[in-house]
C-alpha cells in the first residue's frame, strides 16, 4: 500500500501577485504543481492539498496549517510535502515541537524538496535546525526592519495605523495624511467648548448619550470601519474615560503623536506602553479641528481641576475603590468642605448602575480601624526582630549568580554568531558540507549545554530573589503596621488591594464596604 501524503503550501509575502483576490496567486499554483508532480515521482497518493494565501511565515493561525496539524495529529496521512520548510514555519521552536517532536511520534514523516529537509533521513537534523535557526534570524531581522521603517514615517509624521482617531479619517489621495470628518468632527468641537464653560467630563458624557450620539468605538462600526466587531452591552455609550482621553489629545490641534504603545516581541501581538519622552510628536502634520487659544484655556482647567484638595487626603484611596453595583473605580469629588468618593456611572446615562457613595473621612476611619484590628490579632512583635535579621548569605551568592550568567549569556551569543558565519561559509562554498555538519552540530551541542546551565542559573537566582523579597517584604510590612497611626496613600497602596463599596442601606446610615488586603 502506498504511502498517503499532505501537500501544504503558502504564499510568501514577497511574492503575492493574485489577478483578484479570489484566485491563488501564481506562487501558490508553481508550488502546487512542483509538489504533485514530486509525490507521483514517489508514488505517494496524494490525500489533501492544504494552501495558505496571503499568510506570514511567522503566523500559527493559518487556518490550512491548523487543519494540517490536526489532520497529522489523527494520522490521516503518511507524509507532509513542502516546497521549503520555510514555508511549513519559519521559526524555530515549531520546528523543534513538530518537525522533531511531534511529527516522528506521530509516525508523519516530513519532507521539503528545495533544502532536502526529510525526517526520514537522521543525517540531516542539524540542517534542519540550521534550516530553522536562520529562517528565525530572517523573522527577527524582517521584524527589525518593518519597524525601523514605521518608526521613520512616525518621525516624519506619517499616520500609521488601521483607523484614523476619532474626528479625523484617512485621506485616500495622500497615503499617512489625515483629513477632517465634518460629522465627528462637529463632536469633538462640542466637548471642548462644554468643557470649556463649566460642564464636566461625566456630564458632557450623560449629554452625548441623551441625545443618543454614538461614542468613537461604535460611530467606527456604523461607518463600517469595524463591522467585524459586533455591539456589545453599553458599547455604545460615552464614558468618562473617553472624554478625559479626547480633551488632552494633541492630534486634534494638528500634532501628530505615535508610539504610546510598543510591541513587546515579533512573536506576539501583545504589547506595552512607552515612557512619554519616548512617543514621536510632529508638530503641523494636519489640519486642526480645535484652536490653540481653546486648546490652551481647556488645558488650563483640566491642570487647575487635578490640583489636590488642600486636606491633602483625596487621592489616598485613588484607583483602590470599586463601585458595588457596576464595578467601576469611584472618583474623587468635594462638596461643603468634605471630600467624598462617588460611582460616576450612573451619570454617564438614565439606564446606568444605582452607584455608590461615601465620604473619605468615613472610608479612611473604617480602613484603619479595621487594620489596627488585625495588627492586634496576627501580628507577633517577636517576629518583627526575627525578620530584621536579613540572610547575608543570600546577597553573596547573588551576585555571584549573576557574573556567572553574564559570562553564559555572553557565550552564547558567540556561539550564535559562530554558526550564523560558518553557515554563510558554507553558503559562500568556503566551506563543505561534511565540514559545516561536523562544525555546527559542536556549536549546536555546547550552545545547548550553556543554555541549560543559564536556565538552571536563572532558577536558582529567582528563587533566592524571592527570598530576599519576602524576607524584606515581612519585615517592613510589620513595622509599618506596628507604627501607624494615620492612613496615608502609601499605607494604602501597601496594604490594601481593593475596596468595594456598596450603596448605603435604605433606612439607616450603613453603608457596606468589603476591604480586599494584600496580605
Amino acid at each position: 500500500m502506498s504511502e498517503r501524503v499532505a501537500i501544504y503550501c503558502r504564499l510568501s509575502e514577497e511574492d503575492k501577485n493574485k489577478q483578484n483576490s479570489a484566485d491563488d496567486s501564481i506562487s501558490i499554483q508553481n508550488q502546487k504543481a512542483m509538489l504533485l508532480e514530486y509525490a507521483a515521482n514517489m508514488g505517494w497518493e496524494l490525500y489533501d492539498v492544504y494552501s495558505d494565501d496571503d499568510y506570514a511565515g511567522s503566523d500559527r493561525t493559518r487556518p490550512e496549517f491548523r487543519r494540517l496539524l490536526e489532520d497529522a495529529e489523527t494520522k490521516r496521512f503518511d507524509v507532509i510535502l513542502c516546497k521549503t520548510q520555510s514555508r511549513f514555519t519559519r521559526e524555530l521552536e515549531l520546528v523543534e515541537r513538530y518537525i522533531h517532536g511531534l511529527f516522528p511520534l506521530w509516525g508523519i514523516r516530513f519532507v521539503s524538496i528545495v533544502d532536502n529537509a526529510d525526517t526520514a533521513n537522521k543525517g540531516n537534523k542539524k540542517s534542519r535546525q540550521i534550516n530553522g535557526l536562520v529562517n528565525e534570524w530572517y523573522l527577527e531581522d524582517m521584524s527589525e526592519s518593518i519597524k525601523s521603517a514605521l518608526d521613520s514615517r512616525r518621525k516624519n509624521g506619517f499616520h500609521i495605523g488601521s483607523f484614523a482617531l476619532y474626528g479625523y479619517k484617512k485621506d485616500p489621495d495622500r497615503k499617512g495624511h489625515l483629513i477632517i470628518d465634518e460629522k465627528a468632527a462637529a463632536v469633538v468641537r462640542e466637548v471642548f467648548e462644554l468643557f470649556s464653560i463649566g460642564y464636566g467630563k461625566t456630564a458632557i458624557a450623560r449629554i452625548l448619550n441623551d441625545r443618543g450620539v454614538p461614542n468613537p468605538t461604535e460611530y467606527k462600526r456604523q461607518e463600517g470601519l469595524r463591522f467585524k466587531l459586533p455591539p456589545s452591552k453599553n458599547s455604545t455609550a460615552w464614558k468618562y474615560f473617553a472624554i478625559s482621553s479626547m480633551l488632552t489629545n494633541e492630534i486634534y490641534i494638528g500634532n501628530m503623536v505615535q508610539g504610546k504603545y510598543e510591541s513587546i516581541s515579533y512573536k506576539t501581538s501583545k504589547s506595552r506602553p512607552r515612557p512619554r519622552d519616548s512617543w514621536y510628536v510632529v508638530e503641523g502634520t494636519h489640519e486642526p479641528i480645535i484652536e490653540r487659544e481653546l486648546w490652551d484655556r481647556v488645558q488650563g482647567m483640566i491642570a487647575e481641576r487635578s490640583k489636590p484638595f488642600a486636606c491633602g487626603k483625596v487621592g489616598i484611596f485613588a484607583g483602590k475603590v470599586h463601585c458595588a453595583s457596576c464595578g467601576y473605580v469611584m472618583r474623587s469629588s468635594k462638596s461643603k468642605g468634605k471630600n467624598y468618593l462617588q460611582c460616576q456611572s450612573r451619570h454617564f446615562s438614565r439606564d446606568s448602575c444605582v452607584g455608590a457613595f461615601i465620604s473619605v473621612e468615613r472610608l479612611e476611619k473604617i480602613v484603619l480601624d479595621e487594620l489596627r484590628c488585625l495588627t492586634r490579632e496576627y501580628i507577633d512583635l517577636d517576629e518583627l526582630a526575627r525578620c530584621t535579621k536579613l540572610f547575608c548569605g543570600l546577597n553573596t551568592r547573588k551576585k555571584d549568580i549573576e557574573t556567572r550568567l553574564k559570562s553564559c549569556e555572553k557565550k552564547l551569543g558567540e556561539y550564535s554568531r559562530g554558526l550564523r558565519e560558518i553557515y554563510l561559509d558554507k553558503v559562500k562554498g568556503i566551506i563543505a558540507e561534511a565540514t559545516f555538519v561536523e562544525l555546527s552540530g559542536e556549536f549546536s551541542n555546547q550552545k545547548q549545554k550553556i543554555e541549560e546551565n543559564v536556565i538552571e542559573l536563572k532558577c536558582e537566582l529567582s528563587e533566592i530573589e524571592t527570598k530576599l523579597a519576602q524576607e524584606n517584604d515581612r519585615r517592613e510590612l510589620i513595622e509599618k503596621c506596628v507604627n501607624l497611626e494615620h492612613l496615608t496613600r502609601e499605607a494604602v497602596l501597601l496594604f490594601v488591594d481593593k475596596i468595594v463599596v456598596g450603596k448605603r442601606i435604605s433606612g439607616t446610615r450603613n453603608i457596606p464596604v468589603e476591604i480586599h488586603w494584600n496580605f
